[in-house]
This record gives structure tokens, C-alpha cells and sequence, in this order.
């Protein structure tokens, strides 16, 4: 049926699935606003999208906006890996809500893809302040129940993250997407839950970056790189980055954290030159050359 449907009915439709799935409710103003049709014609694509998909919205009267159920199945496919990328950057190709808030999502990964419904089920705990119960499998202790609250999806170079305040441990961490099963949402943040509570992800502290002194023979070249508009000038590169991705980007770039510049092969193509800034900073262990004994996660 949806493939007889006009091209600006389909979009209304897949604006409603979206806005299930990632925020986990609707209102009927959303779509009017948006699509800027008017009530009738809004009435009628949610009475269509309830006849398409009937046990995946329930009306709430009293709040007047439809909420996703738990028997819901996206009518659309909506792709984990074009999503994430989408949200990341504000795209829309008329098929989803994007543009209408800020999804808590920085930057777009190429490498593994997590499950649609994790991350959505992620999205909405974040949209709504709520926390999750989670399956989860760490390196350390393997699969067990956790419950985390989140406040931000990130990506670190090689794997999508989400930052939250981990109930087990009382703490900030960040947990793998992929690793994540089974999620539920449960209750409200608490005090001392929320990203205000995260120091590490509040404290910016700026890295200083330069042509490594031992194993580039030609800095010209590592200028060019990171140029971008000047950025890299006199051979120093500049980068303000937040406390709790610092590891990631340091080994994304495979930034020689050593004091004296003492790795040696030409994947070390940048020093850092004031590693001071990282005092202070967990979850290092992962940057090259800097000595940490942060336990793995």
C-alpha cells in the first residue's frame, strides 16, 4: 500500500515512524507544523499510519500525543549506520525529523554499525532524561545487567559510544553500542546523573600539536594535512577537545604522547607538546605512549 501513495504522504508517514522510534512519541502538531498541512489532512495520515501499523501507537488523551508501544516495528526501514550519520550532521532527506531538535549525536562512524533499536532506544532515554537497563558485555567482566544513564552518543574513531553515568560503578563511562542488548528505559535521571555532573565531558583542555620531531623528514607535508584553513601555522596544531574524548582522538591520529617524542615508526606522524594538559584526564591508556592504569572497559 505504501508504494501507491503519493511521494508527500509517504514523507508524513515516515516523519511519524521516525519520531516514534528515535523520540518515542508524537504530537499531531509535530506534523502539522512541520509538513505544514492543516488538522484535517493531519488527522488523516495518523488514522492512516494507525491502519498500516496499528500496534505501534497508543493516543494518550490526557497529554494529547501518540506514544510508541512496546510491540512497535518501524513501517519504514530506517538504517542505523544513514541515521547516525544524518543525525550527526542535521541531513534530512524529507523522511525523518531531523532538523526539528538537536539530537545528541557528534560525528559519523565507517566502521561497526550498532543496532537500529539500540540506538534509538538510546536517543529517546536522552531526549527524555530517562535511564536504561542494559545488557551489557565488557572486556573485564563480561556480560552482565547494567543500568546507565545516558547524555550523549559519540563516536571515537572506530567504534559509536555512549556517555553515560554507569549506577554500577557510580561513575562517567563510556559503553560500546555494539556491546549493548536487551535495553529497556526505566526511570529518571537523578541528581548528580546528568551530563552537568560529567566533569570530564564539561572540562575542554586544548592539545598542542606539531610535525613529529623524529620521524617526519619533511613537517611541509604533516602543515598541509591539517592545514585546513590555516589551522596547523608554524608547524603547531591547535585542537580544543573535550577531557573525556582526548584518548580517542590521540589515538585516532596516532599522536606520540611520550615527553621526549620516543616512538619510532612512520605511523607516528604528530607529537603532542604540552602532554601536561592531560594530567587529570582518565581513560588515556588508549593514547600512544602515555602511561596510564586505567582499568579496561
Amino acid at each position: 500500500m505504501l508504494e501507491k501513495l503519493a511521494f508527500s504522504q509517504k514523507q508524513r508517514l515516515a516523519y511519524i515512524d521516525f519520531c516514534l522510534l528515535f523520540k518515542g512519541s508524537i504530537y499531531r502538531q509535530d506534523l502539522i507544523k512541520r509538513f505544514e498541512v492543516g488538522l484535517s489532512a493531519g488527522s488523516r495520515d495518523f488514522n492512516l499510519y494507525k491502519e498500516l501499523a496499528p500496534q505501534n501507537l497508543e493516543y494518550d488523551v490526557k497529554q494529547k500525543r501518540y506514544f510508541q508501544t512496546s510491540e512497535f516495528k518501524p513501517l519504514f526501514d530506517h538504517d542505523a549506520k544513514r541515521s547516525l550519520i544524518k543525525l550527526a550532521n542535521d541531513i534530512s532527506d524529507g523522511f525523518d525529523a531531523i532538523g526539528d531538535l538537536h539530537f545528541p549525536v557528534e560525528a559519523p562512524s565507517s566502521l561497526n554499525v550498532p543496532d537500529i533499536f539500540v540506538v534509538a532506544k538510546t536517543v529517546q532515554a536522552i531526549l527524555n532524561e530517562r535511564a536504561l537497563e542494559i545488557n551489557y558485555t565488557s572486556l573485564s567482566s563480561g556480560s552482565g545487567k547494567r543500568e546507565i544513564v545516558p547524555h550523549s552518543i559519540v563516536d571515537n574513531g572506530m567504534r559509536w559510544h555512549v556517555r553515560a553515568f554507569d549506577r554500577k560503578t557510580e561513575s562517567f563511562r563510556d559503553f560500546v553500542l555494539t556491546r549493548i542488548s536487551n535495553v529497556k528505559l526505566i526511570g529518571n535521571y537523578e541528581f548528580g546523573e546528568d551530563s552537568d555532573s560529567d566533569t570530564e565531558w564539561q572540562r575542554m583542555i586544548s592539545l598542542q600539536l606539531t610535525p613529529h620531531p623524529n620521524n617526519v623528514k619533511f613537517p611541509r607535508a604533516i602543515e598541509m594535512d591539517y592545514c585546513n584553513g590555516g589551522d596547523m601555522k608554524n608547524g603547531l596544531l591547535t585542537i580544543d577537545v573535550r577531557a573525556a574524548m582526548a584518548g580517542y582522538l590521540l589515538r585516532r591520529w596516532n599522536v606520540d604522547c611520550t615527553e621526549d617524542a620516543a616512538l619510532k615508526g612512520p605511523e607516528y606522524q604528530l607529537w603532542l607538546r604540552n602532554r601536561t594538559s592531560l594530567m587529570n584526564t582518565s581513560n588515556l591508556a588508549i593514547a600512544p605512549g602515555f602511561e596510564n592504569n586505567s582499568p579496561a572497559r
